[in-house]
């Protein structure tokens, strides 16, 4: 019985990292509107991704020419590419970490493979949760992730917040609250945070769908190959019953 328990204790010790990160530090996470089925989705958070992100983040695993398919065409892709890429190339930051690192403090990570370390609702809440901040270097911080690096680049899609700090029966209540509009409504910017967001699960695993229509086809496979041994096995054995 003493050893169940350690092994218990043991197994929960070693899921208080993952749990840790799922739970945004005890900040709640919003339902990323992810479906890796809606290509439209996809695309539109391509095209974000490319045009917004990639100046400091690089993908280095991802290729320009698996956009194909999502469902963009060659010319399609020919627009996202920076000059001197070619459609085999892969996501590469326009920013050298060293830049990078010296404007930011350290290099921005490569989001290769960030929302499968992170979390899709992790990353559509954190998007989404940048306040200004006089105390902060470069002017903003984030509700998910305090004191991170990366600078509100989003303030003018989305406006700018303001947390907000309530006290109800001795507990803090921590709400970002919009104090100056951006360019897009805030159902639009939650929409295209959406769109990034599924884009940024799709890059973290291209072949994801794939492996699901493979797994269906194989359990069928067993499926029908369980009814036709059992029916051998019957014939095999219906003269000793």
């Amino acid at each position: 019985m003493n050893a169940i328990k350690k092994l218990g204790v043991l197994v929960l010790l070693m899921l208080m990292p993952a749990m840790a990160i799922a739970s945004g530090a005890g900040v709640h996470l919003d339902k990323a509107p992810v479906d890796l089925k809606d290509k439209v989705s996809l695309q539109r958070g391509a095209k974000f991704f490319t045009s917004n992100c990639l100046a400091c983040h690089g993908a280095a695993y991802m290729r320009y020419n698996r956009l194909k398919d999502i469902g963009m065409t060659d010319e399609d892709i020919k627009l996202l590419l920076p000059e001197g890429s070619k459609p085999g190339s892969t996501m590469q930051a326009a920013m050298d970490s060293n830049s990078a690192k010296l404007a930011f403090g350290t290099a921005p990570p490569d989001l290769s493979v960030i929302a499968r370390s992170r979390g899709q609702d992790w990353l559509y809440t954190f998007l989404r949760s940048f306040y200004a901040d006089s105390k902060s270097p470069n002017g903003s911080n984030n509700a998910v992730f305090p004191n991170v690096g990366m600078p509100n680049i989003l303030a003018g899609l989305q406006g700018g917040q303001e947390l907000r700090v309530e006290s109800h029966d001795g507990r803090e209540t921590k709400k970002l609250e919009l104090v100056a509009p951006g360019t897009m409504a805030a159902a639009e910017f939650d929409a295209t945070i959406g769109d990034l967001t599924n884009y940024l699960v799709y890059m973290g695993e291209p072949a994801k769908l794939v492996r699901y229509r493979l797994g269906y086809i194989v359990l069928g496979f067993l499926a029908i190959l369980f009814v036709l041994v059992y029916a051998l096995k019957k014939e095999y054995w219906k003269d000793i019953h």
